[in-house]
Protein backbone atom coordinates (compact mmCIF):
# COMPACT_ATOMS: atom_id res chain seq x y z
CA UNK A 1 0.00 0.00 0.00
CA UNK A 2 1.45 3.56 -1.03
CA UNK A 3 1.16 6.51 1.64
CA UNK A 4 1.00 9.85 0.81
CA UNK A 5 2.40 12.97 2.73
CA UNK A 6 4.26 16.42 1.90
CA UNK A 7 7.85 15.43 2.32
CA UNK A 8 9.68 12.39 3.22
CA UNK A 9 13.06 13.06 4.64
CA UNK A 10 15.86 10.56 4.17
CA UNK A 11 17.86 10.14 7.30
CA UNK A 12 17.12 10.65 10.90
CA UNK A 13 20.92 12.19 12.49
CA UNK A 14 21.14 15.64 13.06
CA UNK A 15 20.18 17.04 9.69
CA UNK A 16 16.89 14.72 9.06
CA UNK A 17 15.77 16.38 12.87
CA UNK A 18 16.74 20.10 12.05
CA UNK A 19 14.60 19.48 8.72
CA UNK A 20 11.64 17.83 10.63
CA UNK A 21 11.53 20.81 13.26
CA UNK A 22 11.24 23.81 10.45
CA UNK A 23 8.44 21.37 8.26
CA UNK A 24 6.55 21.35 11.79
CA UNK A 25 6.42 25.03 12.44
CA UNK A 26 5.46 25.40 8.72
CA UNK A 27 2.17 22.73 9.70
CA UNK A 28 3.68 20.72 6.63
CA UNK A 29 2.79 16.91 6.93
CA UNK A 30 6.23 14.55 7.08
CA UNK A 31 7.83 11.37 7.95
CA UNK A 32 11.24 10.71 8.55
CA UNK A 33 12.64 7.41 7.23
CA UNK A 34 16.07 6.59 9.18
CA UNK A 35 18.00 3.18 8.38
CA UNK A 36 19.28 3.42 11.94
CA UNK A 37 17.40 1.19 14.96
CA UNK A 38 17.69 3.88 17.39
CA UNK A 39 18.29 7.45 17.57
CA UNK A 40 21.58 9.19 17.47
CA UNK A 41 22.21 8.91 14.05
CA UNK A 42 25.96 8.32 12.83
CA UNK A 43 26.99 9.81 16.62
CA UNK A 44 26.26 6.40 18.13
CA UNK A 45 28.81 4.95 16.06
CA UNK A 46 31.86 7.46 17.02
CA UNK A 47 35.24 6.53 18.60
CA UNK A 48 35.03 6.49 22.39
CA UNK A 49 37.62 9.60 23.31
CA UNK A 50 35.59 11.72 20.64
CA UNK A 51 34.76 15.04 21.54
CA UNK A 52 32.84 18.33 19.92
CA UNK A 53 35.02 20.94 19.19
CA UNK A 54 32.47 23.50 20.47
CA UNK A 55 31.33 24.00 23.87
CA UNK A 56 27.41 22.66 23.76
CA UNK A 57 25.56 26.08 23.20
CA UNK A 58 27.39 26.04 20.27
CA UNK A 59 26.48 22.40 19.43
CA UNK A 60 22.61 22.79 18.76
CA UNK A 61 19.91 22.33 16.62
CA UNK A 62 17.00 24.70 16.40
CA UNK A 63 14.78 25.24 18.98
CA UNK A 64 16.46 23.71 22.06
CA UNK A 65 20.08 24.35 23.27
CA UNK A 66 22.19 21.17 23.77
CA UNK A 67 22.96 21.10 27.71
CA UNK A 68 26.22 21.58 28.81
CA UNK A 69 27.67 17.83 30.18
CA UNK A 70 28.96 18.10 33.70
CA UNK A 71 32.61 18.62 34.17
CA UNK A 72 33.35 18.96 30.14
CA UNK A 73 34.03 22.25 28.23
CA UNK A 74 33.56 20.25 25.09
CA UNK A 75 30.74 17.17 25.42
CA UNK A 76 31.74 13.66 24.03
CA UNK A 77 29.60 11.72 21.70
CA UNK A 78 27.56 10.09 23.65
CA UNK A 79 26.42 13.17 25.45
CA UNK A 80 25.13 14.42 21.83
CA UNK A 81 23.58 10.94 21.24
CA UNK A 82 21.57 11.67 24.31
CA UNK A 83 20.80 14.78 23.17
CA UNK A 84 19.48 14.04 19.64
CA UNK A 85 17.30 10.95 21.34
CA UNK A 86 16.00 13.85 23.76
CA UNK A 87 15.33 16.17 20.65
CA UNK A 88 13.43 14.09 18.70
CA UNK A 89 11.23 13.12 21.70
CA UNK A 90 10.45 16.84 22.49
CA UNK A 91 9.17 17.53 19.36
CA UNK A 92 7.59 14.48 18.62
CA UNK A 93 8.86 14.01 15.20
CA UNK A 94 7.50 11.26 13.16
CA UNK A 95 11.31 9.25 12.66
CA UNK A 96 10.55 5.55 11.42
CA UNK A 97 13.65 3.75 13.07
CA UNK A 98 14.91 0.79 10.92
CA UNK A 99 13.73 1.78 8.06
CA UNK A 100 15.89 2.04 5.07
CA UNK A 101 15.16 3.82 1.73
CA UNK A 102 15.83 1.99 -1.34
CA UNK A 103 14.75 4.46 -4.33
CA UNK A 104 13.47 7.79 -4.72
CA UNK A 105 11.91 8.13 -8.21
CA UNK A 106 9.64 10.83 -10.00
CA UNK A 107 5.83 10.08 -10.48
CA UNK A 108 4.19 12.64 -12.28
CA UNK A 109 3.78 15.54 -9.62
CA UNK A 110 5.19 13.40 -6.83
CA UNK A 111 7.96 12.08 -5.65
CA UNK A 112 7.63 7.64 -5.21
CA UNK A 113 10.01 6.80 -2.30
CA UNK A 114 10.90 3.38 -2.12
CA UNK A 115 11.64 2.04 1.17
CA UNK A 116 11.63 -1.77 2.89
CA UNK A 117 8.50 -0.78 5.00
CA UNK A 118 6.29 0.69 1.93
CA UNK A 119 6.51 3.19 -0.61
CA UNK A 120 5.14 6.60 0.08
CA UNK A 121 4.64 9.97 -2.73
CA UNK A 122 5.36 13.11 -1.51
CA UNK A 123 5.26 16.63 -2.67
CA UNK A 124 8.78 17.22 -1.99
CA UNK A 125 12.32 14.86 -0.78
CA UNK A 126 14.86 15.67 1.80
CA UNK A 127 17.61 13.57 1.70
CA UNK A 128 19.77 13.94 4.76
CA UNK A 129 21.62 10.70 5.07
CA UNK A 130 25.25 12.43 5.18
CA UNK A 131 28.32 10.41 4.80
CA UNK A 132 29.19 8.12 7.21
CA UNK A 133 27.96 5.31 5.50
CA UNK A 134 30.25 5.56 2.79
CA UNK A 135 33.83 5.31 4.02
CA UNK A 136 36.39 6.59 1.28
CA UNK A 137 39.39 3.64 1.32
CA UNK A 138 42.34 5.32 -1.65
CA UNK A 139 43.58 2.82 -4.24
CA UNK A 140 46.52 2.40 -2.42
CA UNK A 141 49.44 -0.09 -3.88
CA UNK A 142 49.82 -3.00 -2.26
CA UNK A 143 46.33 -2.54 0.32
CA UNK A 144 45.17 -5.86 -0.92
CA UNK A 145 48.48 -7.77 0.22
CA UNK A 146 49.15 -6.38 3.57
CA UNK A 147 48.69 -8.97 5.92
CA UNK A 148 47.88 -7.09 9.42
CA UNK A 149 44.57 -5.32 10.01
CA UNK A 150 42.79 -2.82 8.30
CA UNK A 151 40.07 -0.61 9.19
CA UNK A 152 38.47 2.72 8.46
CA UNK A 153 38.05 5.27 10.80
CA UNK A 154 34.26 3.84 11.54
CA UNK A 155 35.45 1.05 12.65
CA UNK A 156 38.03 2.40 15.75
CA UNK A 157 36.74 2.45 19.39
CA UNK A 158 39.78 2.38 21.29
CA UNK A 159 43.14 2.44 21.51
CA UNK A 160 43.07 -0.73 23.96
CA UNK A 161 42.20 -2.55 20.63
CA UNK A 162 45.86 -1.70 19.96
CA UNK A 163 47.88 -2.28 22.67
CA UNK A 164 51.44 -3.64 21.88
CA UNK A 165 51.02 -3.12 17.99
CA UNK A 166 52.59 -1.20 15.33
CA UNK A 167 49.73 1.22 14.12
CA UNK A 168 49.89 3.54 11.02
CA UNK A 169 47.30 5.95 11.02
CA UNK A 170 46.28 7.57 7.59
CA UNK A 171 45.07 10.88 6.79
CA UNK A 172 45.84 14.50 7.64
CA UNK A 173 42.45 15.81 8.81
CA UNK A 174 40.86 16.19 12.19
CA UNK A 175 40.30 12.64 12.23
CA UNK A 176 43.44 11.38 11.63
CA UNK A 177 44.82 13.96 14.50
CA UNK A 178 42.80 12.77 17.20
CA UNK A 179 42.70 9.25 16.48
CA UNK A 180 47.06 9.19 16.00
CA UNK A 181 46.68 11.32 19.00
CA UNK A 182 44.52 8.97 20.90
CA UNK A 183 46.72 5.79 20.12
CA UNK A 184 49.85 8.01 21.09
CA UNK A 185 48.50 9.21 24.43
CA UNK A 186 46.55 6.72 25.85
CA UNK A 187 47.78 3.30 23.92
CA UNK A 188 50.65 0.98 24.46
CA UNK A 189 51.23 1.24 20.59
CA UNK A 190 53.74 2.34 18.75
CA UNK A 191 52.03 5.01 16.13
CA UNK A 192 52.86 6.38 12.80
CA UNK A 193 51.01 9.37 11.68
CA UNK A 194 50.97 9.36 7.59
CA UNK A 195 49.49 12.73 5.45
CA UNK A 196 49.34 13.78 1.95
CA UNK A 197 50.77 17.00 3.04
CA UNK A 198 52.22 18.55 5.66
CA UNK A 199 49.89 18.74 8.60
CA UNK A 200 48.31 22.55 9.32
CA UNK A 201 47.08 22.73 12.59
CA UNK A 202 44.73 25.53 13.17
CA UNK A 203 45.79 28.11 15.95
CA UNK A 204 45.28 26.73 19.54
CA UNK A 205 42.24 29.23 20.50
CA UNK A 206 40.11 28.15 17.46
CA UNK A 207 37.10 26.13 17.85
CA UNK A 208 33.68 25.15 16.07
CA UNK A 209 32.42 28.71 17.29
CA UNK A 210 34.68 30.86 15.08
CA UNK A 211 34.84 28.18 12.41
CA UNK A 212 30.93 28.44 11.63
CA UNK A 213 31.55 32.33 11.78
CA UNK A 214 34.57 31.85 9.08
CA UNK A 215 32.51 29.49 6.73
CA UNK A 216 28.96 31.25 7.15
CA UNK A 217 30.99 34.50 5.74
CA UNK A 218 32.19 32.68 2.90
CA UNK A 219 29.54 31.62 1.98
CA UNK A 220 28.11 35.18 2.30
CA UNK A 221 30.99 36.67 0.52
CA UNK A 222 30.11 34.37 -2.72
CA UNK A 223 26.62 34.91 -2.94
CA UNK A 224 27.26 38.29 -2.66
CA UNK A 225 29.53 37.92 -6.08
CA UNK A 226 32.49 39.51 -3.40
CA UNK A 227 35.90 37.47 -3.43
CA UNK A 228 36.29 34.16 -2.59
CA UNK A 229 37.75 34.35 1.40
CA UNK A 230 38.91 30.58 1.62
CA UNK A 231 37.15 29.93 4.64
CA UNK A 232 38.03 27.16 7.14
CA UNK A 233 40.81 25.79 4.26
CA UNK A 234 42.25 29.32 4.94
CA UNK A 235 43.08 28.81 8.30
CA UNK A 236 44.39 25.10 8.65
CA UNK A 237 42.85 21.40 8.31
CA UNK A 238 43.22 20.50 11.77
CA UNK A 239 41.31 22.20 14.68
CA UNK A 240 43.85 21.89 18.63
CA UNK A 241 41.52 20.53 20.33
CA UNK A 242 43.34 19.23 23.79
CA UNK A 243 44.51 15.36 23.41
CA UNK A 244 45.59 16.90 19.61
CA UNK A 245 47.66 19.83 21.37
CA UNK A 246 48.83 17.54 23.91
CA UNK A 247 50.41 14.75 21.63
CA UNK A 248 51.48 17.81 19.45
CA UNK A 249 53.21 19.68 22.18
CA UNK A 250 54.33 16.40 23.71
CA UNK A 251 56.12 15.25 20.49
CA UNK A 252 54.28 12.28 19.77
CA UNK A 253 51.90 13.61 16.46
CA UNK A 254 55.09 14.07 14.19
CA UNK A 255 53.47 13.32 10.73
CA UNK A 256 55.35 11.39 7.80
CA UNK A 257 55.14 12.15 4.36
CA UNK A 258 52.65 9.20 2.51
CA UNK A 259 54.10 6.28 1.66
CA UNK A 260 54.48 4.73 -1.78
CA UNK A 261 52.88 1.58 -1.03
CA UNK A 262 52.34 -1.23 1.11
CA UNK A 263 53.75 -5.01 1.84
CA UNK A 264 52.69 -8.11 3.13
CA UNK A 265 53.93 -6.83 6.38
CA UNK A 266 54.06 -3.00 6.48
CA UNK A 267 54.69 -0.03 4.44
CA UNK A 268 57.69 1.07 1.98
CA UNK A 269 58.55 4.36 2.05
CA UNK A 270 59.23 6.72 -1.41
CA UNK A 271 62.88 5.98 -0.51
CA UNK A 272 63.02 2.53 -0.55
CA UNK A 273 63.20 2.00 3.10
CA UNK A 274 60.75 -0.46 5.21
CA UNK A 275 58.56 -0.28 8.30
CA UNK A 276 56.72 -3.02 9.81
CA UNK A 277 53.15 -2.21 11.08
CA UNK A 278 50.53 -4.70 12.33
CA UNK A 279 47.90 -2.27 11.88
CA UNK A 280 46.45 0.72 9.56
CA UNK A 281 43.74 3.08 10.44
CA UNK A 282 42.23 4.87 6.98
CA UNK A 283 41.28 8.14 8.19
CA UNK A 284 40.58 9.05 4.41
CA UNK A 285 37.10 10.88 4.26
CA UNK A 286 33.81 9.70 3.13
CA UNK A 287 31.67 10.10 -0.14
CA UNK A 288 28.22 12.00 -0.15
CA UNK A 289 25.58 8.34 0.54
CA UNK A 290 23.44 9.44 -2.63
CA UNK A 291 22.59 5.98 -3.87
CA UNK A 292 18.98 6.10 -3.02
CA UNK A 293 18.86 9.18 -5.32
CA UNK A 294 20.68 7.32 -8.35
CA UNK A 295 16.99 6.57 -10.29
CA UNK A 296 17.14 10.80 -10.82
CA UNK A 297 19.90 11.10 -12.81
CA UNK A 298 21.23 13.75 -11.01
CA UNK A 299 25.19 13.40 -10.18
CA UNK A 300 27.67 15.80 -11.06
CA UNK A 301 31.49 15.69 -10.86
CA UNK A 302 32.93 13.58 -7.59
CA UNK A 303 29.39 12.26 -6.96
CA UNK A 304 28.06 15.65 -5.91
CA UNK A 305 24.68 16.59 -7.29
CA UNK A 306 24.64 20.57 -8.55
CA UNK A 307 22.33 22.66 -6.22
CA UNK A 308 21.14 25.89 -5.91
CA UNK A 309 21.22 26.34 -1.81
CA UNK A 310 20.01 23.13 -0.94
CA UNK A 311 17.53 22.28 -3.80
CA UNK A 312 18.69 19.82 -6.43
CA UNK A 313 19.03 22.11 -10.01
CA UNK A 314 18.02 18.70 -11.67
CA UNK A 315 14.94 17.96 -9.52
CA UNK A 316 13.31 20.93 -7.59
CA UNK A 317 11.16 18.48 -5.71
CA UNK A 318 14.58 17.22 -3.94
CA UNK A 319 16.73 18.95 -1.28
CA UNK A 320 19.93 17.92 -0.55
CA UNK A 321 20.68 18.89 3.73
CA UNK A 322 23.89 17.99 5.70
CA UNK A 323 26.45 16.94 3.48
CA UNK A 324 28.78 19.69 3.52
CA UNK A 325 29.46 23.26 2.30
CA UNK A 326 28.12 22.65 -1.34
CA UNK A 327 24.59 22.15 0.79
CA UNK A 328 24.65 25.38 3.34
CA UNK A 329 28.14 26.66 4.91
CA UNK A 330 28.84 24.58 7.84
CA UNK A 331 25.47 22.46 7.46
CA UNK A 332 27.31 19.00 8.17
CA UNK A 333 27.45 20.56 11.80
CA UNK A 334 24.94 20.49 14.84
CA UNK A 335 25.29 24.09 14.83
CA UNK A 336 25.49 24.70 10.97
CA UNK A 337 22.58 22.90 9.51
CA UNK A 338 19.86 24.79 10.83
CA UNK A 339 19.78 27.74 8.64
CA UNK A 340 19.99 25.63 5.84
CA UNK A 341 16.92 22.97 6.93
CA UNK A 342 14.62 25.94 7.31
CA UNK A 343 15.92 27.19 3.69
CA UNK A 344 14.98 23.97 2.21
CA UNK A 345 11.45 23.86 4.20
CA UNK A 346 10.12 27.40 3.23
CA UNK A 347 10.95 26.19 -0.08
CA UNK A 348 9.06 23.11 -0.11
CA UNK A 349 6.38 25.26 1.53
CA UNK A 350 6.11 26.99 -1.80
CA UNK A 351 5.49 24.14 -4.08
CA UNK A 352 2.36 23.90 -5.21
CA UNK A 353 -0.06 21.21 -4.06
CA UNK A 354 -0.87 19.63 -6.99
CA UNK A 355 -3.58 16.66 -6.76
CA UNK A 356 -2.60 13.43 -5.66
Amino acid sequence: MTQHTDVVVVGGGQAGLAAGYHLRRLGLGFVILDAGEVPGGSWQHMWDSLHLFSPAEHSSLPGRLMPAEPGKTYPGAGHVVDYLADYEKRYDLPVQHGTRVDAVRRDADRLLVEADSGTWRARAVISATGNWSRPFLPAVPGRSVFTGRQLHMVNYRSPADFAERRVVVVGGGNSGAQIAADLALHGRAEVTWVTQRPPRFLPDDIDGRALFDVATARRRALDAGRRDTGGVASLGDIVAVPPVRAARDGGLLTAKSMFARLTATGVRWTDGSHSDADAIVWCTGFRPALAHVAPLNLRGPRGHIPTDGTRALGEPRLHLLGYGDWTGPASATLIGVGRPARDAARAIAQLPRAVR
